[in-house]
């Protein structure tokens, strides 16, 4: 795994920067502490297992809910907090960025099914450390773990690769706010009570959303903008 922005002075998982950095961490905190953040009750508990199975770490939260993610941090202390970003109550990146700011210790890494490139860009902005897709070996996760607790940003190679051709987020954080409530197909005067803004501020961010997503219309450009991970 390298780094996202083409950063990296590390040639992989098993490089031998990578494995001076695993001992490095392991030989310094001992027992690495675990939070798990994941919706799917089997997934979370298929994980913690097989986590759990490592000497040197020890799950001290499994969560299911993002609202629980940075109150529970506070109590058990994780050195890592694995993340899922689909999450009932708050997603996975905005509590990264909670996270971050309440406890800054805690290195975070990103572990999802959604692989794109939008939202490799908002983890790194959130500040976490590392950003994983579901498919690979629990073995890898493991050595990631310990990287990224060593100091490392660990990312999946072939999304830093897809983010770094797909360029930035050209939606601005009101036009994000404007299409995440027109999801569910609301009118515009809904979406207007939701965000706080006039009917007619709304058409314009709306109108603006779609000319960037290159769409015909919300509907369109909602979905072009969760593909890209950029809601």
């Amino acid at each position: 795994m390298n780094d996202a922005d083409g950063a990296s002075d590390t040639q992989g998982t098993q490089g031998t920067q990578g494995t001076q950095g695993v001992n490095d961490a392991k030989g310094t905190q001992g027992v690495i502490r675990l939070l798990l953040a994941e919706d799917q009750g089997m997934m979370r508990g298929a994980l913690a297992l097989l986590l759990g199975l490592e000497e040197d770490f020890e799950i001290v939260a499994q969560l299911g809910n993002g609202d629980e993610i940075v109150p529970r941090a506070l109590e058990t202390r994780p050195d890592v907090a694995l993340l899922d970003i689909e999450l009932p109550g708050r997603n996975g990146l905005d509590a990264a960025a909670a996270l971050r700011e309440a406890l800054p210790e805690c290195q975070v890494l990103i572990l999802t099914t959604f692989g794109r490139p939008g939202y490799l860009r908002r983890a790194m902005e959130a500040g976490a450390a590392g950003f994983l897709v579901k498919d690979g070996p629990v073995e890898e996760l493991a050595v990631a773990i310990r990287r990224v607790l060593a100091g490392e940003r660990v990312i999946d190679p072939g999304l830093a690769a897809a983010a770094l051709s797909a360029g930035p987020n050209p939606l601005t954080q009101r036009e994000r706010d404007v299409l995440s409530a027109a999801v569910d197909g609301a009118t515009v005067a809904d979406i207007a009570a939701k965000v706080h803004l006039s009917p007619a501020t709304v058409r314009n961010y709306l109108s603006s959303a779609i000319g960037k997503t290159q769409t015909r219309n919300r509907m369109e450009a909602v979905r072009a903008a969760r593909q890209n991970g950029w809601l």
